[in-house]
């Protein structure tokens, strides 16, 4: 196991994944320590394997939550707890196996490199992605980046990230929103908003068949208009903002 970072910990939220959260911790502790797994009032059977993992691995934690209250607020209990401890930054990965734990650590040295930004995985898809979800989520990030006037946010909706802590913390307090399948492109639009750049980076990412343990918790129209309505309360927020973004933007571009 890798020495334990006293700065940075990857938060993995989990809510019914089944078996394969075990290889997907497994595969974050191998490169990473602390890691730390907030299961988001699953009903299944991962917590009590990996509070099995846990009793054997020093470097991981599992935080409980009595009911399922969504992914951004299992961030934002995640990322409170690790604050008070002393954490700055946090990487955060999906328990489903789609996402990248060899690129923890690149992912993590870029962040200490650049503690101010955000470090967004941009997601490279395989040839059997599925098309809805590939072609879908181009929507998403057209008005991700009109809402922060074209800061750099490569993907908005890809959950593999390193976040700083105290920005999206303040962020996520100040308002009731980002507590569900919102919270990953609703936290770089109003980190944007904060200040804090984004930095675009590669990652592949996964779609596990059923057959090889793959669990999908996306429902198409569900959680479509959940991401219209967040755009839609964006926007005007962007539309409150737009003489403020508007000037930091220029100044960035004007010569010194």
């Amino acid at each position: 196991m890798p020495p334990a970072s006293s700065t940075h910990l990857v938060i993995i939220p989990s809510y019914n994944p089944g078996a394969q959260v075990v290889d997907t911790v497994r595969a974050a502790l191998a490169c990473w320590a602390p890691v730390w797994v907030v299961v988001d009032g699953s009903t299944d059977d991962s917590v009590a394997s990996l509070r099995d993992l846990a009793q054997t691995n020093d470097g991981l934690r599992v935080i409980e939550l009595p009911e399922n209250r969504g992914k951004g607020a299992a961030v934002l209990e995640g990322i409170s707890q690790a604050r008070a401890l002393g954490f700055t930054h946090a990487l955060t990965m999906d328990s489903d196996g789609q996402h990248p734990a060899d690129l923890i650590p690149a992912f993590m040295a870029e962040s200490l490199a650049r503690p101010d930004a955000m470090i967004l995985g941009k997601p490279v898809f395989a040839a059997d992605a599925p098309a809805l979800r590939v072609n879908g989520r181009r929507i998403s990030n057209g008005w991700a980046n009109l809402e922060t006037l074209w800061m750099g946010i490569g993907d908005s909706l890809y959950g593999f990230r390193v976040y700083p802590i105290e920005p999206l913390q303040r962020v996520m307090r100040a308002n009731r929103w980002m507590r569900r399948f919102d919270f990953d492109p609703e936290a770089v639009v109003r980190l944007c908003w904060a200040g804090v750049p984004p930095l675009n980076r590669a990652a592949p990412v996964r779609y596990l068949r059923p057959e090889e343990g793959g669990v999908s918790h996306f429902r198409y129209l569900r959680d479509n208009t959940l991401l219209t309505w967040m755009h839609a309360r964006l926007f005007i927020g962007f539309l409150l903002r737009l003489p403020v973004l508007l000037t930091k933007r220029l100044a960035a571009r004007s010569p010194v």
